[in-house]
This record gives structure tokens, sequence and C-alpha cells, in this order.
């Protein structure tokens, strides 16, 4: 392993079921799940449901760039759910749930716009947004791990390739 770490942070509806593939992808360090995006600082998990917030859930990934690349995490983000649906996910519905990345720099923008152009010419009406890195809120401790700790895998989450 390198000796820097880079961090991506995603948003894709369920937190528990992003975390669930991403976690799981060789060159990834670490994840957690929380809340960004939003003008409340510190939410919880019952003030963002509320919808007044305006945080996603998201996870925030660390990992080693020189095992696996911001562009190879980010077509797995696109591949483990549907980027096509709006202000929700599966059974999912509100703006918690929003697909969304949140970019770091210029170079992490041009990688998820480039990804994004290439699903709308395979015919895709991506809802996905491109956002600008925020504060991030770790999410409450009940909900790290989730599927790790409880079993089961995602209701909402699945790989289909896309690429």
């Amino acid at each position: 392993m390198s000796e820097e770490t880079a961090v991506a942070i995603y948003a894709s509806g369920c937190f528990w079921g992003t975390e669930y593939y991403m976690k799981r992808q060789e060159g990834v360090i670490s994840t957690t799940v929380g809340y960004t995006g939003g003008h409340v600082d510190n939410p919880t998990y019952q003030e963002v449901c509320s919808k007044t917030t305006g945080h996603y859930e998201a996870v925030k990934v660390e990992y080693d760039p020189s095992i696996v690349s911001y562009e190879e995490l980010t077509r797995l983000f696109f591949e483990t759910h549907d980027p096509t649906q709006a202000n929700g996910q599966g059974p999912d519905i509100g703006p918690q749930y929003r697909s969304a990345i949140f970019v770091a720099n210029d170079s992490e923008r041009e990688i998820a716009e480039d990804l994004i152009g290439i699903l709308e010419a395979k015919g895709l009406d991506i809802a996905t947004e491109v956002k600008d890195a925020a504060t991030f809120w770790d999410a409450e401790g009940y909900h790290q791990d989730y599927y790790d700790n409880k079993g089961g895998t995602p209701y909402c989450h699945g790989y289909r390739k896309l690429f």
C-alpha cells in the first residue's frame, strides 16, 4: 500500500448499500456512512429523514490510488445503483436518497462528467448530480458497516455492468 490515500464521496440512495459495495473493492481502505450537502451542522438521521436539512445520505471512501483509481470507484458507484432514478433509489424515495458525486477538484469533476457522458451516449437519462464536496458528517454508529454487522445484502442496490 502506498503512503498516500485519497477520499471520494458518493451518494446513491441508502448509504448502507453503497457502503456494502465500496468496502469490497480492492484498494478501499475504509468507508464511513454519513450526511453531506445540507445546511444543518451535524444532523441526525431523524433530521435528515425529515427532508428539511438538504442532506444526502452518502459514503466517504478512503482508498489507495496506487491500487484503485477514482475513475474505477466512480464506475463502481454508477454500476451499483440506478443513476437514472431521480429523488430516490428503489423503494427509498426522498431528497436524502438522491444520486450525487461530491467532487474535491477539477480532475474528479472531469472524470464524473465524462462517465455521465458515456452513459448518456448509451441512451441513459442520468439523474446523478455532480456537486462540490461539502462538509461530511458521520452518521450514527449503528449505521456504520450495517450489512457486515446485521447480515444480509442491500435491498435497493445491485451490480450491473454499464461500462
